[in-house]
């Protein structure tokens, strides 16, 4: 068991990477809960960012209940494989992380406010896992658009990362990266918890507030 957790939690290199397939996996067309297009562009004058913060279930729901978010969806991002299925991602063996990606209007709310939800809404010291689930597709990571976005997401995160420490928390181990290609997740996983409102959400968080102030806003 030990073994197979710790090759869980080490990154495949693109030479060992599974070679996933040329063509996009059949994923649903349309939001479950507001019913808009999953693969219309971005509307004019908004903007979208990219998270990862452990099993992307829970942090889809986070993100499409706050006011001023126009669209959700989950999938598959920073890693090697092209067009991964979900149970190639669980073999480690493509490198991609669990994200979300959130369309929203920056009109309505800011960047800014989007990281203190990411701060907040997850443990950004554990690694490779995420409370009970371990491996590299559980990691933290902030996928930037701009670089106003990367300059807003390492700023909190060096305003977080001292209250964490104060906390009794470790090192921040949140990756911090221009927004890699996103793929998508297959048709059940997006949404999951508005078709499954039972289902399991293993997200959680410090409890450490995100001192994120004006300054920051991207």
């Amino acid at each position: 068991m030990f073994f197979m957790q710790t090759a869980k939690t080490r990154m495949v290199g693109a030479e060992d990477a599974l070679p996933g397939r040329p063509a996009a996996i059949p994923t649903a067309r349309t939001h479950f809960v507001n019913g808009r297009d999953l693969k219309a562009p971005v509307p004019e004058g908004m903007e979208e960012a990219m998270f990862g913060m452990g099993c992307f279930w829970g942090v889809e729901r986070m993100f499409w209940k706050l006011p001023g978010v126009w669209l959700t969806m989950v999938g598959y991002a920073g890693g090697h494989t092209p067009n991964p299925l979900y149970e190639e991602v669980c073999t480690a063996k493509t490198g991609h992380n669990e994200v979300v990606r959130v369309i929203y209007d920056p009109a309505a709310i800011s960047y800014e406010e989007l990281l203190k939800v990411f701060w907040e809404g997850h443990d950004p010291t554990q690694g490779m896992r995420q409370g009970n689930d371990v491996g590299t597709q559980y990691r933290s990571g902030i996928y930037t658009h701009s670089e106003a976005q990367q300059a807003a997401a390492l700023a909190a995160r060096d305003a977080f990362g001292p209250r964490l420490k104060a906390a009794g928390y470790g090192t921040v181990t949140t990756e911090i990266l221009p927004a890699p290609e996103f793929y998508f997740a297959e048709d059940y996983h997006q949404q999951y918890l508005a078709k499954n409102p039972n289902g399991y959400c293993g997200i959680g968080g410090t409890g450490v507030t995100c001192p994120i102030g004006t300054g920051l806003t991207a």
